[in-house]
């Protein structure tokens, strides 16, 4: 089934199922469908809350945390859709901050489902639909929208008038659909670009301005990027952030990792940039401390599938598949961090995803990799990740599943608790969290 979307709920089950029906079963980019779909159902995106629209090829699910922990933390109510889900089909869509309950999401899939005879729409358009007509039938103060591949030719790019537009991180992903280069996807990713709705950015190279300056003026926008027209940076363990109207200080973030302080300001700045929607100060600088985001650099409790390691053990999930986050990750294992260890690495990757790119900035600081498969999806058999440690000159072992890996880690004699790296896939990082009983809500 397309992203491997399964519900406990006979009610949401029914309709997943019809959606395999209909479904076309595999990604598909164009606004066509969803502009037929969302007219069947009387147009309900033309009905939304204030929008921030948010899109980039790592940080900006973390970027959507910190918008909606600054919104709420100014007691707005906010609808926030994502993508993918980890655990449950409902983490996509939450109704003023609440996950979607079984019942109204079965409702809403149901009245999208009764309607798409025909369209051919894909699993996320159906799903879009489903989110904006629940958004469009309950009032909130700010909805905020994840894209979902790419910007120019997504589902969520129907929207046509956001108040702020932000993009996260550029990297090299999901090739077949948005180019080889870092330009065509700049491109793609510059296309959620609205007119009146300031496009906010990360600071990317100078080969890229023209793109992201181009965008914006076909929009009849403004580009905002950061270095020129806001900028942050953290040092004395605080986030500093500073734009034409200020300089603010705040906490870092709770979300681990160096990256998420650029997560944060973009957010910061994307809030800083609208007036549909005031935000004080004071919400800004609980931000960071609000902000959760699972299976991004989250440290995992000692939870069932992690109950036959030492007490002292440490195990990190991440669900980063490219060389950006890579490079993201392998940065948080600093020295100080690891302590004279290296890393015990778990890994399993879909089939499409560049390895090498991936594992490279990890080299000479991991002990050991295991192997292992992504059920339900084509993904890097064994030996892809054997031949990279034959390299590296350490051992990898193939297992069946993450509880086979942990009981290879638990048994293995080491003279200190091992830490470890669960990574890859956000598809495999829902499964950990399964099988630890952590779930996201």
């Amino acid at each position: 089934m397309p992203d491997h979307a399964v519900s406990d709920d006979p009610g949401v089950q029914a309709q997943l199922d019809r959606l395999a029906i209909l479904s076309p079963g595999a990604d598909i980019l164009g606004l066509d469908r969803i502009t037929r779909l969302l007219d069947r159902l009387r147009d309900p995106h033309r009905a939304l809350p204030p929008v921030f629209h948010v899109a980039g090829t790592n940080g900006k699910g973390s970027t959507c945390a910190f918008l909606r922990a600054a919104l709420e933390a100014d007691g707005k109510s906010v609808h926030v859709f994502t993508s993918p889900h980890l655990v449950r089909f409902n983490e996509r869509i939450r109704i003023s901050g609440q996950l979607i309950g079984d019942e109204a999401l079965a409702g809403y899939l149901c009245r999208v489902l009764d309607v798409a005879e025909g369209v051919g729409a894909s699993f996320f358009e159906v799903t879009t639909a489903a989110a904006f007509l629940a958004f469009a039938e309950h009032p909130a103060d700010a909805c905020i929208i994840e894209v979902g591949l790419g910007g120019r030719l997504d589902a969520t790019n129907i929207i046509d008038d956001p108040v702020v537009c932000g993009i996260a991180q550029l990297g090299i992903d999901h090739q077949a659909f948005l180019g080889n280069s870092l330009r065509a996807i700049a491109t793609e990713k510059a296309g959620i670009a609205k007119p009146g709705a300031p496009l906010v950015t990360q600071r990317y190279p100078t080969s890229l301005a023209s793109v992201m300056s181009d965008a914006a003026a076909r929009a009849r926008t403004v580009w905002l990027p950061m270095g020129e027209s806001w900028d942050a940076a953290s040092y004395r363990d605080r986030l500093h952030y500073r734009d034409a109207q200020g300089r603010i200080e705040t906490p870092l973030p709770r979300l681990h990792g160096a990256h998420q302080v650029h997560n944060a300001a973009l957010a910061f700045a994307m809030l800083r940039h609208q007036s549909a929607v005031p935000v004080s100060e004071a919400a800004l600088k609980a931000a960071p401390l609000w902000a959760h985001w699972p299976a991004r650099l989250q440290r995992l409790d000692h939870g069932p599938l992690l109950a036959p390691l030492p007490d002292d053990s440490e195990a990190w999930l991440d669900g980063g598949h490219n060389a950006g986050a890579g490079e993201a990750i392998s940065a948080f294992f600093t020295n100080e961090r690891l302590a004279g260890r290296k890393l015990h690495l778990i890994i399993g990757m879909l089939a499409n995803k560049d390895v090498d790119a991936y594992l490279a900035p990890f080299a000479g600081c991991v002990a050991h990799i295991h192997a292992l498969p992504v059920p339900g999806h084509d993904h890097h058999p064994a030996d892809r990740f054997a031949a990279i440690a034959s390299r590296w000159g350490i051992d990898c072992a193939a297992h069946d599943d993450p509880a086979q890996a942990i009981a290879a880690i638990a048994a293995a004699p080491q003279p200190d608790p091992p830490l470890i790296l669960i990574a890859g896939s956000l598809y495999l990082a829902g499964e950990i969290l399964r099988l630890n009983e952590q779930y996201p809500d």
